[in-house]
């Protein structure tokens, strides 16, 4: 039987459309997240408990970003377009390419040698589905999964051999699931998807995810309320409750990443979604996580 953790702490009450993508700044002690819709960056303090909005994309949105090896953040939008952000503007380092990329980016990650894994949404109107990309350090973008339904939340295993990827059941009438790829640090190719988790007795849709200490992942369920931990070999372990039903991502930070962040989405549709609906969460998982790898991209 699944156990339940302690209940969620309030630290940001922002009524984000997609509160996304939450990672923690090790050099700025700050944890950063997103609103994909319009754009917003944001930035919480745990030290001072307060939070702003840093930065608002023109006429774009943030799928994701990563952070570079020199502390500035690089933002994933629209058509394949990637910006730098650092001391409070962005600056396009990869234009938008509409004939390849048709939707925004949704989900990004950084490997161990700066490499940025990169997930692109479908395109129903075209039928067009999802697809995850590598984007190198030299700023070539390669085509490594097809046919995603809707690419997701990803993370590595703390050996480097391993590469977990889930892929939404988003416009179509499957659950989900997290698949594990074998990977290969040198050349950033991954292969042999073997499906982990396929989360059919928990509410909603699998989405953002991370990887602990103990090397086991965890999962936030968008229109479930839940964020759920999955052993390895894909026994579910653990379940957090949440109060807004949209639980989109989490991710480790604070001293010694002891802390897990845990992003909402849905603050549009208050209270119906939630009270707290987009909002921000800490929550003491009793377990801790790492930090994650930073992107190299040579700009």
């Amino acid at each position: 039987m699944a156990q339940t953790d302690p209940t969620p702490t309030l630290v940001a009450d922002v009524a984000c459309e997609t509160g996304e993508n939450p990672l923690w700044h090790p050099d700025e002690e700050l944890l950063y997240w997103c609103d994909i819709p319009p754009g917003h960056l944001y930035a919480y303090d745990p030290a001072r408990d307060e939070h702003e909005r840093v930065y608002a994309a023109p006429d774009d949105r943030i799928g994701g970003f990563t952070f570079q090896r020199d502390g500035s953040l690089l933002l994933f939008g629209n058509a394949g377009g990637v910006s730098r952000y650092a001391d409070g503007r962005a600056e396009r380092v990869i234009d938008p390419d509409p004939d390849r990329f048709h939707e925004r980016f949704n989900d990004v990650i950084a490997d161990p040698r700066g490499r940025v894994f990169c997930g692109v949404m479908p395109d129903p109107d075209a039928e067009l589905t999802g697809a995850l990309y590598r984007l190198d350090t030299d700023g070539t973008f390669t085509r490594v999964i097809d046919e995603l339904h809707l690419p997701n939340g990803m993370g590595f295993s703390a050996d480097r051999e391993s590469m977990y990827v889930t892929d939404t059941g988003f416009y179509t009438d499957e659950p989900g699931r997290i698949d594990r790829y074998d990977y290969d640090e040198a050349t950033g190719e991954i292969s042999n998807p073997e499906t982990v988790v396929e989360p059919e007795d928990v509410p909603g849709l699998p989405d953002g995810m991370t990887v602990d200490a103990e090397d086991h992942l965890w999962s936030a369920f968008w229109d479930g309320h839940v964020l759920v931990r999955f052993a390895p070999d894909g026994t579910r372990e653990r379940t957090v409750e949440f109060e807004p039903r949209k639980v989109s991502s989490v991710a480790f930070g604070g001293d010694d990443f002891g802390d897990a962040y845990v992003t909402t989405a849905g603050g549009p549709g208050r209270p119906e979604e939630g009270e707290t609906a987009g909002s921000l969460f800490r929550v003491d998982l009793g377990v801790g996580g790492r930090a994650e790898f930073r992107s190299a991209l040579d700009v």
